[in-house]
């Protein structure tokens, strides 16, 4: 029974992290229709951002994790600008812009190994000291980790429902050249969008760069789990990637407690397969 708690408790905090993770991806695609691959190396500049003003300058976790949010939304808004915005309307944008960020995660990892090199680092943690719950030991920061995630889920959905430049993401993603119509600045939203997912990647890196080592090729796994889940969430829907994310997180928990952590990335990516094949819009998205 504890290891069945120890798993669940595993496979939420993993859920969380891919959810704040997968949902920037969501945004994303839902407002511009391209697939960020820079996405991880994002995640990375911010947690080496953090580390630089926490451990670097000696101000402490909380304003390092705030410059890594922002270091990584300045990061996203740039390769916006100078890798996506000259290609817009382009024939083959998708593919262009597969190659730019591509190009882009390759020059934020050499840059990142250039600038910090490549001795490992890590982050002291929120809070000290360890919480059991039904009998399993997390730490006070991996649970704070669970906690602020939905928070964060929440007021993006509110950001995106219920606020007019929130909306107006939305109404690009749905048709450019009628938002353009009615007045919306269609390259402004594209900037919002990759500036709010990059700050969403570079707050999941600095919340994890607290429990793994930062280096700079530690937003390569998460990545491609973020990927599997908003494939397996169906691409465009915020609470479908919110709500995949945490069903590949305790999946991916308790196959590493059933069949081993060597073969856990080959089962999930077979089950990205099938739903590729048997549902190409994702378990919860609709046709």
């Amino acid at each position: 029974m504890n290891s069945i708690v120890a798993t669940l408790v595993s496979g939420i905090l993993l859920g969380s992290l891919y959810a704040l993770m997968a949902s920037g991806l969501s945004v994303v695609w839902t407002t511009l229709g391209v697939f960020n691959f820079a996405h991880g190396a994002l995640m990375m500049i911010g947690a080496y951002a953090a580390w630089t003003v926490s451990e670097g300058m000696g101000l402490g976790l909380l304003p390092g994790i705030l410059a890594g949010v922002a270091t990584a939304a300045l990061c996203g808004i740039v390769i916006e600008y100078l890798l996506i915005r000259p290609f817009y309307g382009t024939r083959h944008m998708l593919l262009v812009t597969v190659m730019t960020t591509l190009a882009a995660l390759i020059i934020l990892e050499k840059g990142a190994q250039l600038i910090w090199g490549a001795k490992l680092k890590q982050l002291p943690r929120l809070v000290t000291g360890d919480v059991s719950i039904f009998g399993a030991t997390i730490s006070w920061h991996e649970a704070i980790i669970i906690l602020l995630a939905p928070i964060v889920l929440l007021l993006l959905w509110r950001f995106t429902a219920m606020t007019n430049r929130g909306r107006s993401l939305r109404a690009v993603g749905q048709n450019q050249d009628a938002a353009a119509l009615i007045g919306i600045d269609v390259p402004y939203a594209f900037a919002i969008a990759f500036g709010l997912a990059a700050a969403l990647a570079g707050l999941t890196g600095a919340l994890l760069g607290s429990i793994r080592f930062i280096t700079p090729v530690m937003g390569s796994e998460p990545l491609v789990k973020a990927m599997i889940v908003v494939i397996f969430g169906g691409l465009g829907s915020l609470g479908a990637t919110a709500g995949a994310a945490y069903v590949i997180g305790l999946l991916e928990a308790f196959l590493i407690l059933w069949i081993g952590l060597y073969w856990t990335p080959f089962a999930l990516f077979l089950l990205m397969i099938a739903v590729l094949i048997f549902r190409p819009n994702g378990l919860f998205g609709r046709a």
